[in-house]
């Protein structure tokens, strides 16, 4: 058993009480057998708890349905809150007050739930409320730079979860569909096979292809504590995608890395990187980073209604007239430009650096990227973004959006 939680095994105990509340067959011996089983099970997978727990717990079919709801309201997840006594278990096999074992001690809602009395599970013990263990959820909430190396490897392998769907972009194409457009072609071949008279007129859609994506990420020394995971993000992000993304890196000067992360083996990838950036750590060069972008890659990338995600804390040592210029003229080229911040994930944090201030009224959207929470609401982000003609929402002047949106921070 993890020894990492010293709250597990008084909630394992409290979770019996509930259960023989409820009326289920629980006793101290089938709760050691739990305890002893969870020593081969991975806490932090939460199916492989509840079936260890089920098959140990429940011995009779009927009481499967109940134990399910108990054990989802009981071990439920939240950010910080602990188990209150006082909850109510929907039951399917609540449509009487007793049974064989015993009269139950809950009480028979007028909407048919079997509600348990505040206090029952604890108050004849005296048990006291403990928050619920969840190495998981920690990790999903837990800012990228204050990982543990052990964390690190965990979050690696939760970000490879994530799932990556940018959806559809219309292009000049057509294909057969129902469409607003006739099909002259197929109207024609389609009548001629029946004396020339038309009876029938075929429709056209457009033809839909993945949306692109390109990926700027900063790697300069300000960023070195998020830079190694948000690369992991980076090479998964573009793994999942029919057509990988275009990634690119810059510090005091932009480094393409596309080719790099095709590798299936994740080491090999970065071993490819780290040969081929030669500024990795160092200052910041937003504004020629994005220039030599714009002049050397963007017409070769930039088509087809890309989204762009820039990834950087906002730090620029370099001319803020020129970072105003070449974003600007990015914003105008893409599809929608993403601003990707780790520091925005503080509470307390005001975008007043210079080359942030310079950049805002120039960006589409404005988000965190420093946990894993953070990622998975990016992904359902993206989901979102509809095909079409660029949206430009531009964000206000910077005082503002500080007084705004960073005011209760």
């Amino acid at each position: 058993m993890p020894s990492s939680s010293g709250h597990l095994l008084p909630n394992l105990l409290l979770f019996g009480r509930l259960l023989r509340a409820l009326g289920l067959d629980v006793n101290p011996g089938r709760m050691i057998d739990l305890a002893q089983a969870l020593a081969y099970v991975d806490i932090g997978r939460k199916s492989d708890f509840h079936h260890t727990a089920r098959a140990l717990l429940v011995h009779d079919k009927d009481d499967l349905p109940l134990f399910d709801m108990a054990f989802n309201l009981f071990w439920r997840q939240h950010r910080d809150t602990v188990f209150s006594n006082q909850f109510s278990v929907i039951s399917e096999r609540a449509a009487g007050g007793s049974d064989s074992g015993g009269e139950r001690k809950g009480q028979l809602s007028r909407n048919g739930d079997l509600r348990l009395v505040a206090g029952d599970a604890g108050a004849e013990t005296g048990a006291t409320a403990v928050p619920v263990y969840s190495h998981r959820e920690q990790l999903r909430r837990k800012d990228f730079r204050q990982l543990t190396p052990e964390e690190v490897t965990a979050v690696k392998t939760l970000i490879a979860q994530i799932p990556w769907n940018l959806g559809q972009h219309p292009t000049r194409r057509w294909q057969p569909g129902r469409g607003a457009q006739l099909d002259l072609r197929r109207s024609l071949r389609h009548n001629l096979r029946y004396g020339g008279e038309m009876l029938a007129w075929p429709r056209r859609q457009p033809k839909q292809k993945p949306q692109p994506l390109i990926i700027l990420a900063d790697i300069s020394g300000s960023m070195e504590a998020y830079s190694r995971l948000l690369l992991q993000f980076t090479y998964a992000l573009s793994a999942s995608q029919t057509q990988p993304a275009e990634t690119f890196v810059f510090a005091t000067r932009l480094t393409r890395i596309t080719r790099q992360l095709r590798h299936r083996h994740l080491e090999r990838a970065f071993n490819e990187v780290s040969l081929a950036v030669a500024d990795w750590s160092g200052g910041t060069r937003i504004g020629e980073a994005l220039k030599t972008f714009n002049f050397v890659w963007g017409r070769r990338v930039l088509g087809r209604g890309a989204i762009v995600l820039l990834i950087s804390d906002g730090w620029d040592r370099g001319d803020p007239e020129l970072l105003r210029r070449e974003i600007g003229r990015l914003q105008r080229s893409c599809y929608r430009l993403i601003w990707l911040n780790p520091l925005l994930g503080s509470p307390r944090y005001e975008p007043l650096t210079r080359g942030m201030q310079t950049a805002l009224p120039h960006i589409d959207d404005f988000l965190p990227v420093h946990n894993l929470v953070s990622l998975e609401e990016l992904a359902q982000h993206l989901q979102q973004l509809t095909a079409g003609k660029r949206p430009h929402h531009p964000l206000p002047q910077p005082a503002a959006f500080i007084r705004g949106q960073y005011a209760n921070g």
